[in-house]
């Protein structure tokens, strides 16, 4: 995944796709909109384009993993993660203790 640049406030996002929405209607294309639009807000036409595409996932308009949702899943994923980590220290110290107590027992 690519490093997200914070460059842009919030604020200044939201503004663009709203420009961009506003005069959707007035080019043959959503690319041609975005690349009118991106050099008056000084972002690249591909960023911008990714920033309206990431807010209609979100409101549901065009099809995807909605911002929420993704954030969701990373953090199932660590915790996974982290659950499958303990359970190989769980794994490794009951074969530990199962074979100290297999010793134990041969040595009687």
């Amino acid at each position: 995944m690519n490093k997200k640049s914070n460059r842009f406030t919030p604020e200044v996002r939201e503004r663009a796709v709203r420009i961009v929405q506003e005069h959707r209607n007035e080019y043959p294309s959503l690319w041609a909109v975005v690349q009118s639009i991106a050099p008056k807000i000084g972002c690249t036409a591909d960023t911008l384009l990714e920033w309206v595409k990431r807010t209609e996932v979100d409101a549901g308009v065009r099809a995807g993993t909605t911002t929420a949702d993704a954030q969701r899943i990373k953090a199932l994923e660590r915790e996974v993660k982290e659950l499958r980590r303990a359970n190989e220290i769980l794994k490794t110290a009951s074969a530990f203790f199962a074979q100290a107590e297999l010793d134990r027992q041969l040595k009687r």
